[in-house]
């Protein structure tokens, strides 16, 4: 047999068999295709995983949670990304290939796609919450409004995210409760870890004490607290008095403000309310028994700000200010 009769040969058994065959080649061309792609987007996640870990001299993903960098949020994102990029690949490479073996089998694509069209139309009408929950999942993850190990307020919950994933978000309060709420549901997010917090301290002093006395012993106070070791390394500013918050005839707010590193805040009030208070008792200055209600709010630029109209008084009970 000479290579004219192979050649002939096979050309007559591919066109016998050509639907057949080019079935068997989208086949094997689609599995190609998306290994390549599912390992182009595992290198690169990987590849930006081990950079944000090499940055902090760690080999352990759950090590970089208490980093005062972001590189944890890098390692979170970029891993959900990647999987989520994983599935647009599979479903992508999946319908384009049910397309060009349906259409060897001569099947009327047209017919098809208007009947795919009008079913998927349907299955996203009765699924509008599900893609409305997935979509701003997305968003979420790609705006980096919040992440694992955040403390968040998100609408009626506060307490700090366990999970982000694409339709879910689980965040446990303070009492332990944790809550699963749904991405689509989330109008709003106030995240406390994003890059840096401040510790605000509102302290009742009694409207007989030494208001200056009391403004410096507070300054000093906290100003050594932040040469602690163990605060140093987490506060960003020094601290700042920011004077009289609030006035009564019986109380006088006094408000401290440190900026510290996303997370600290809470600890570092801590420490600094026993200090001062117990500098305070030193030198004779009481706190008030009346403790007013200020906004944490007024003067959020600083010491002075116009912006803000001073809080009114609270009224007594006989109707009097």
């Amino acid at each position: 047999m000479t290579a004219d009769d192979i050649w002939t040969n096979l050309v007559s058994f591919y066109e016998t068999y050509r639907a057949p065959i080019q079935i068997i080649m989208i086949i094997v061309f689609a599995v190609v295709i998306r290994a390549i792609l599912l390992t182009a987007v595992r290198k690169l996640v990987s590849q930006i995983v081990t950079g944000a870990k090499k940055s902090q001299n760690t080999d352990d993903t759950q090590a970089l949670i208490s980093s005062p960098l972001v590189a944890a949020r890098i390692v979170q994102r970029t891993r959900t990304l990647g999987s989520v990029s994983n599935n647009i690949i599979t479903i992508t490479v999946a319908v384009v290939s049910l397309i060009l073996v349906l259409d060897q089998m001569h099947f009327q694509l047209t017919a098809l796609l208007a009947s795919a069209g009008i079913v998927a139309a349907g299955l996203a009408f009765g699924a509008q919450n599900i893609v409305k929950d997935i979509l701003n999942g997305l968003f979420m993850v790609f705006e980096d409004q919040l992440g694992v190990g955040d403390v968040v307020d998100i609408g009626d919950v506060t307490g700090r995210v366990e999970a982000v994933g694409i339709r879910i978000t689980q965040v446990r309060d303070v009492t332990g409760t944790l809550w699963f709420i749904r991405n689509g549901e989330i109008v709003r997010v106030g995240n406390r870890s994003h890059d840096w917090s401040r510790a605000i301290l509102d302290l009742a002093i009694s409207a007989d004490a030494d208001i200056d006395l009391a403004k410096q012993l507070i300054q000093d106070t906290a100003d050594r607290v932040v040469q602690e070791p163990r605060i140093a390394a987490r506060v960003l500013e020094q601290p700042l008095v920011w004077g009289v918050e609030y006035l009564t005839g019986e109380t006088v707010l006094v408000r401290l403000v440190v900026k510290t590193r996303s997370g600290s805040q809470w600890e570092i009030a801590r420490v600094l309310r026993e200090k001062i208070k117990s500098d305070l008792d030193a030198n004779g200055i009481t706190l008030s028994a009346t403790v007013p209600a200020a906004s944490p709010f007024s003067g959020v630029d600083g010491p002075a700000n116009p912006r803000h109209k001073p809080s009114s008084p609270p009224r007594r009970k006989d109707g009097r200010k």
